[in-house]
């Protein structure tokens, strides 16, 4: 099957390149995450049913626990996808299995609010039964998107390689370089280098060089760092600075 390949140019103007989710894998991730939260309703009404038959549940007892089930049924319900994709950054255990991940059309990592967002929308994408509403809305746009994912300016993209989740570094673990000037970055920036970063494999020679140069002039100029301060190699330069980044107590 052909699988899309997206290139997002960043407010940065650096260009990073990520491959569409397509229905398919799409529906993968859902049907483990529609298993798993089966899975938790069929716990919570077994253990409602032994419970009852014990006979602790009678007059008020059994209406606050009604309500407790109640309140885990939404939970459950609403809160399962985006407790996930909030805290995961952008999967649920369904897309973990599938590989891929929700991201901010930006190509940057989502919060919680596009998690919510995103999320709330989806009992319109499943209608009128599963997920009837959204498979129209993938199959009628370029980007494969859901009503939810127009909500919260989100997309579904494929993770190709351990690479795109994981940050590899080149530069040895101690060096005699030191960039204090690290501690002003912005998360975001931080975000804008670890993402390059990660997916640098996937760009052509060409665009990786111009967009490691963007980016270290832009957090360079950004954090008053000399250029003859800076090693030679822009991206050493970069992993060197996200490396500083982490260690300060305010990153943890």
């Amino acid at each position: 099957m052909a699988t899309d390949k997206l290139t997002i140019d960043t407010p940065e103007q650096v260009h990073l390149e990520f491959t569409l989710a397509g229905i398919g894998s799409r529906f993968m991730a859902t049907f483990l995450d529609i298993l798993i939260e089966t899975i938790g309703y069929l716990a919570l009404f077994l253990l409602s049913m032994l419970w009852f038959s014990t006979g602790l549940f009678k007059g008020n007892r059994s209406i606050w626990w009604e309500a407790v089930v109640s309140l885990v049924v939404f939970c459950i319900n609403w809160g399962y996808y985006a407790i996930f994709e909030a805290l995961w950054k952008g999967q649920t255990p369904g897309k973990r299995w599938a590989g891929i991940r929700v991201i901010k059309d930006s190509g940057r990592p989502i919060n919680a609010f596009e998690a919510i967002a995103r999320n709330l929308v989806r009992a319109v994408d499943f209608l009128p039964v599963f997920y009837g509403v959204g498979v129209i809305t993938m199959l009628l746009n370029a980007k494969n998107r859901r009503l939810g994912d127009y909500v919260a300016g989100t997309l579904v993209v494929h993770e190709s390689s351990d690479n795109e989740s994981k940050i590899f570094f080149n530069t040895p673990t101690r060096t005699e370089v030191a960039l204090h000037q690290a501690a002003g970055l912005t998360l975001q920036e931080a975000e804008l280098i670890e993402t390059f970063l990660a997916r640098r494999l996937e760009l052509s020679p060409e665009v990786r060089r111009l967009n490691g140069q963007r980016i270290a002039d832009m957090i360079g100029t950004r954090l008053n760092i000399p250029l003859e301060s800076r090693p030679a190699d822009n991206e050493n330069f970069l992993e060197l600075t996200i490396k500083e980044f982490r260690s300060r107590a305010q990153y943890r």
